[in-house]
């Protein structure tokens, strides 16, 4: 389902950084943490998908927020493009997978 046999870390630009926390106060680290915490999931990101492949992964922080964080993956990094709070379906839809998967 997520493509991380190749990954080997995260990669950042200031800019990108600077977005993600203007428009929704999430931190790189937050972001990374959602990819180290269990439980998360994930799907292809088909939409936004025309000139690169881009994914969602949905998890929590180790503070319990839970994110939804879209990136493509780019020379074995990952790429965080945007990251913002779960919206309350995503939240509904994230429980559920999880209840379902324990």
């Amino acid at each position: 389902m997520l493509p991380f046999e190749e990954v080997t870390g995260f990669d950042w630009d200031a800019g990108n950084i600077l977005k993600i926390w203007d428009a929704h106060k999430v931190r790189p680290s937050e972001c990374e943490q959602v990819f180290k915490n269990e439980p998360f999931g994930g799907k292809p990101d088909e939409k936004h998908s025309k000139v690169e492949e881009r994914h969602f992964v949905f998890g929590r922080t180790n503070e319990k927020r839970l994110l939804t964080v879209v990136y493509t993956i780019r020379s074995g990094l990952i790429r965080v493009i945007s990251a913002r709070p779960m919206s309350r379906k995503e939240r509904k839809d994230y429980a559920e997978t999880i209840a379902a998967n324990t």
